[in-house]
């Protein structure tokens, strides 16, 4: 069942399409009722009536024996919009003429179900007084508690427990769902504070598999999970759903669609860039797996979200694992033909490689540069990265530059990856060339080398002398040139 729109309570009151149906339906019923409208035009008049408050009109068609509990097409009565529209005086007079509250329309909504949606505590009142049922269910098998609790509504909320002492609404709609999951979903605050106040707190699963933090974490709604990772412990749960074959004829068919994901991928697979952030903080897995052995970076890379990307490796996830197609996030990015992620993983590989070989040495000091995996765009580096860029368009013939990028020990399918994207717009091994360059400057940058002597050494070192040289003397050239603009 969808929620309401936010904008639902500045058009019609009585449009309850969130409620219950889809816009298209909504659509249909309305021109059924143009056509097929079953009310008298003196009950027409009274549920108008209704709709804007108008006592006056409805107090002269009562007097012209007007049958107060008639029901359109849709089995709404007077008295449902007048709950809907949250108009006392109109409720009250309905009440007084003693107009029928346990009316359901075509939905199963009650008038009880809409004044928790829309929450008027005051017809609620009146309606719990005449002697509405309060533990009644729509058709999705929601209670007035689960209304109350995905529209925000705590007065509501707090009134049928802490008065009424109905806990027996706590319990799971037609998806499985008990109030506290639906109010996670929409990220209401308030109400998870006070269900959590109430004791209504749960880490069950839906019929899908999702737990609360699930379904927060899907929507985006820090806060919520900021809360709940504060309540249980095991936040790496995946939303798996247990059947069997016995239980399921289509058990092969179902299992295409569980997922089996965590908060952590959900959060991911709906681009969640801060609620992924807070998750990892939290000491979520960085390396959990879903049904198709997808690690998050699997997700990330798929996506070409360079955030979630960069989040990700730098917590140092797992590199090498693979999916259940044998592929690493890499390879699926790759694929994907996202060459941004592709050049930043080969950076994270490459500069986690190093790493492990130098642990007694310090380079997370301060002083040096940022970690980070994107693309540089600095003012620092421009002159080394404009002598890359004509290394690799100008002065590297084709396909020299795999020959350089073995020879800083650039990996075969690391090399294999950045050739599956090419632009188009120049030669493919001008482009490979120099995101290779790139790349290796990245490294040279996070070991804070001197990146023009290192480059000058390695190319000798591969049997470009000659390239060497012309580098050397380029620079001596652009030093001498910036001395020069430096003391005019």
């Amino acid at each position: 069942m969808q929620g309401l729109s936010d904008h639902l309570r500045t058009t019609l009151a009585w449009s309850w399409k969130g409620l219950s149906k889809t816009a298209k339906e909504d659509a249909w019923e309305k021109e059924a009722l143009v056509r097929h409208d079953i009310l008298l035009p003196n009950e027409r008049s009274f549920h108008a009536a209704a709709k804007r408050n108008n006592l006056d009109i409805m107090e002269q068609l009562v007097e012209k024996k007007v049958n107060i509990n008639a029901m359109n097409s849709m089995k709404r009565t007077a008295l449902h919009f007048a709950v809907g529209g949250n108009h006392l005086s109109a409720v009250e007079f309905l009440l007084n003429h003693k107009a029928r509250v346990d009316i359901a329309d075509k939905h199963g909504l009650t008038v009880l179900h809409l004044a928790a949606w829309f929450g008027s505590l005051e017809i609620m009142l009146m309606l719990v007084k005449a002697g509405a049922d309060q533990k009644a269910k729509n058709q999705d098998g929601m209670t007035i508690l689960h209304f109350a609790a995905q529209n925000n509504n705590v007065r509501i909320v707090d009134y049928l427990i802490q008065d009424l002492h109905l806990r027996e609404l706590n319990q799971q709609d037609e998806k499985g769902r008990k109030p506290f999951l639906l109010a996670a979903e929409r990220g209401h605050v308030e109400m998870i504070e006070k269900l959590i106040e109430l004791n209504l707190l749960t880490s069950e699963k839906d019929k899908e598999g999702n737990t609360a933090l699930h379904l927060a974490a899907k929507h985006g709604h820090t806060s919520i999970v900021e809360m709940l990772i504060t309540q249980w412990q095991e936040i790496n749960q995946p939303n798996e759903v247990s059947y069997s074959q016995e239980e399921h004829p289509h058990f092969e068919l179902l299992s295409v669609f569980l997922q089996q994901d965590s908060p952590l991928h959900l959060a991911i697979a709906n681009n969640h860039v801060t609620l992924v952030s807070r998750l990892l903080g939290a000491k979520h897995n960085v390396d959990a797996l879903n049904q198709k052995q997808q690690t998050p970076l699997h997700l990330a890379a798929d996506l070409g979200n360079v955030e979630l990307v960069e989040t990700l490796l730098k917590t140092g996830c797992d590199l090498k694992a693979v999916d259940k197609q044998g592929k690493t996030a890499l390879a699926v990015a790759s694929r994907s033909h996202h060459s941004l992620i592709v050049d930043m993983i080969i950076k994270a590989e490459r500069y986690y490689a190093w790493k492990k070989d130098h642990k007694e040495k310090n380079y997370d000091s301060p002083i040096g540069p940022a970690l980070t995996f994107k693309q540089d765009h600095s003012l620092e580096t421009k002159q080394i990265r404009s002598s890359l860029w004509k290394l690799a368009y100008h002065q590297l013939k084709a396909q020299e530059w795999r020959k350089l990028a073995r020879s800083w020990e650039f990996l075969d399918e690391q090399i294999k990856a950045i050739e599956e994207q090419w632009s188009g717009n120049n030669p493919s091994s001008c482009e490979h060339g120099h995101r290779m360059l790139l790349i290796w400057l990245h490294g040279i940058l996070m070991r804070r080398e001197n990146p023009e002597r290192r480059l000058y050494e390695d190319l000798v070192k591969a049997g470009f002398p000659e390239l060497a040289e012309k580098i050397r003397q380029l620079q001596s050239s652009t030093d001498a040139s910036s001395k020069r603009c430096a003391v005019s």
